[in-house]
């Protein structure tokens, strides 16, 4: 009497499968060959590659439009001193027309002049 195994036994023991795995494999109908793989990595690159440079440019204007600012607030400052000097010369000037040493003053009778 010859002893043989079940096929149910044999392929339990001899694939080394434990309890509540999946004993089955999803197999995909598609098969590429290696010039489509090939392309689909370069398109993935490429793709990749193309997202980089949009963040790198997105960074770029944003430094474009700091600058910018940066430049009118420069132009600004010096408007503000301009028309803070404009306006301590105007201040000086009505202020001392309206002193009282300025109003006690008279119109000299004579003017001469130093000549070489």
């Amino acid at each position: 009497m010859s002893y043989t195994r079940t096929t149910q036994f044999r392929t339990q023991r001899r694939s080394n499968w434990n309890r509540n795995q999946n004993t089955t494999r999803f197999a995909s109908n598609v098969k590429l060959g290696p010039v489509t793989h090939t392309v689909l990595v370069a398109l993935m690159i490429t793709v990749l590659g193309l997202i980089y440079l949009t963040q790198a440019t997105r960074a770029s204007s944003y430094d474009y439009e700091a600058q910018a600012i940066d430049t009118k607030i420069a132009e600004m400052a010096t408007e503000k001193t301009d028309l803070e000097v404009e306006n301590a010369r105007l201040t000086a000037l009505e202020s001392v027309q309206n002193s009282s040493v300025a109003r006690t003053m008279t119109e000299p009778s004579e003017t001469n002049y130093a000549s070489e």
